[in-house]
Parts: structure tokens; C-alpha cells; sequence
């Protein structure tokens, strides 16, 4: 015995512009006849939350899936599953495609060359499967628009339930809490590292692996985040607020902030300030 529900969608051009857009969703569970072989043009996060079973990968070799897990199917590459026989298993199934998947890939929450990949637990992404299903009831005017949302939610919590060792969260990771606990000191990336223990490689690699971006980035995120909240919640200086940030010359600390937020600092000060609390040193 199985059950299967799923849905189909063909959002426009306009809905593409969202960077991601949801294709089809799908709850299944039981006996399920195997996938495939077969190709498709576009990704699929297949979430196991229960049961064992096989993916035979385009190399022929045959991977073992115990759940909790993920199964990635990538556009253009063949795949070939299914659950163990006479046991059956519970899945559940998103597909998608636009063009953010390229900065979730580089970011890590999309990992086309792990075909399986174990999960600490298949809650989180179960949840946002569910959502994305309750989207996709017919004569929803924003289907396209909430199942989106929903896929940015996925691989969100994909990224998080993954068992990898070496993809800790955010908030665990002790290097990246040091980096943070750290960032306004006026350190390079090679003294961060030295602080560590660690070659300024191994520091980029870790870093990567839990951000999904170099320790530059990653140190510029927060000291621009932090600049932001200075600028638009106190009176400090231009000058005071780069210091505070880790940055000794403020036409330095300007151009950077320039570059990456879009405006200045003194714009960005007027910009927030109209509607913004009232500010004090």
C-alpha cells in the first residue's frame, strides 16, 4: 500500500524574478515503486523522513539512505532510487529552479555533488515542505508568490538539519563565534587565523564551511551590519563609527561602506533618520 499527493506549477516570467520559483511539491509514503532511471532540467530536494532504501548514482555505484536524509537531483544529471524492498518509506518531495540556485550552490545549502546526504532530524524541512503544500491548494491567487517563500525556506532548513560534521551551524561553531566575538578588532585575516591555531587556508576553508564565505566576507558582513546600527541609532562621527568597527582610516571605512551598502555613510545616517528611533552617543 502507498499514498501519494502532489501538485504541478508553471509560474510565469514575472514569478521567476524572485530568484527562485517552486515547480511541484509532493507527500508520499508506503510502498513506493522506485524513481527512474531518469534526467530532469530542473532540481528536486527529496526529504526521507522515515524508512531505508537506494540511490544509484550515474557512476554505478548504489548508495544505502536511512532516514533522516536528503536526496539532491540535480538538473541534466541521471538518477535512479527507491526504497528498500518490502519496506516502504515516507518522503516528501519540492522541486525548483531560477536563478538564485547558483548563490545557494556557492553558499552550500545546495550540494549537487552529494547525491545523499544524512540529517540530524527531517522536522524542520518537513515543516517547510507542508507550508509549501498548504500554498499550493487550488484558486490560491499567490500560489506562485507563498511556494517561492517556501523554497527559500527549504533550503534554509536543509542547510541547517544537515549532519555533517564539518557544516556546524552558525550559532556552534566556535571558530565563527570567535570570528564575531572578534570582528571589530583591526586584525587581518592571516592574524585571525594565527589566533586559531590555523593557517589562514584552514581558516578560510572552516569558515566556508559553516558561511558559505571567505573570512573577509564574512567579518565585513558584521562590521557593516554593526556600522548601519550606529550610523542610524546614535550621533557618533562618520570617523567615531569606523573606528568602533575596526577601520583607523574613515575615507578607508567610507569607500568600503559605499561600495557594498550602495550610499554613503552621511547618506545612509539622513536616509534612516526620518523615521528611525531617537539617537543618542
Amino acid at each position: 500500500m502507498s499514498h501519494t499527493w502532489m501538485r504541478y506549477f508553471t509560474p510565469g516570467p514575472v514569478h521567476h524574478r524572485l530568484g527562485l520559483v517552486c515547480l511541484g511539491v509532493g507527500l508520499q509514503h508506503g510502498a513506493l515503486p522506485a524513481v527512474g532511471p531518469r534526467t530532469l532540467g530542473h532540481h528536486v530536494a527529496v526529504v526521507i523522513g522515515a524508512g531505508t532504501g537506494w540511490c544509484r548514482t550515474p557512476d554505478g555505484r548504489t548508495h544505502p539512505v536511512t532516514a533522516p536524509a536528503l536526496l539532491w537531483l540535480v538538473p541534466g544529471v541521471p538518477h535512479h532510487y527507491g526504497a528498500a524492498p518490502g519496506s516502504g518509506w515516507d518522503e516528501a518531495f519540492v522541486g525548483f529552479t531560477g536563478p538564485a540556485v547558483a548563490a545557494y550552490t556557492e553558499l552550500g545549502c545546495i550540494e549537487p555533488d552529494r547525491p545523499v546526504v544524512p540529517l540530524t532530524d527531517a522536522a524542520g524541512p518537513r515543516a517547510a515542505v507542508a507550508r509549501i503544500a498548504r500554498a499550493a491548494r487550488r484558486g490560491n491567487p499567490l500560489l506562485e508568490i507563498e511556494t517561492a517563500a517556501g523554497v527559500h525556506e527549504l533550503l534554509v532548513a536543509l542547510r541547517r538539519a544537515r549532519s555533517d560534521p564539518d557544516a556546524t551551524d552558525i550559532a556552534a561553531d566556535p571558530v565563527l563565534q570567535a570570528l564575531a566575538r572578534d570582528a571589530f578588532l583591526p586584525l587581518s585575516v592571516t592574524q585571525h587565523a594565527a589566533r586559531h591555531g590555523m593557517t589562514p587556508a584552514e581558516l578560510r576553508s572552516a569558515v566556508r564551511r559553516g558561511a558559505g564565505c571567505g573570512p573577509k566576507d564574512y567579518l565585513l558582513g558584521i562590521r557593516l551590519g554593526r556600522a548601519k546600527e550606529l550610523l542610524a541609532a546614535t550621533e557618533l562621527s562618520v570617523a567615531a563609527v569606523a573606528r568602533r568597527v575596526g577601520y583607523d582610516d574613515p575615507a578607508y571605512f567610507s569607500r568600503l561602506f559605499t561600495r557594498r551598502v550602495g550610499t554613503a555613510p552621511v547618506r545612509f545616517r539622513a536616509r534612516q533618520s526620518a523615521a528611525g528611533p531617537p539617537r543618542s552617543a
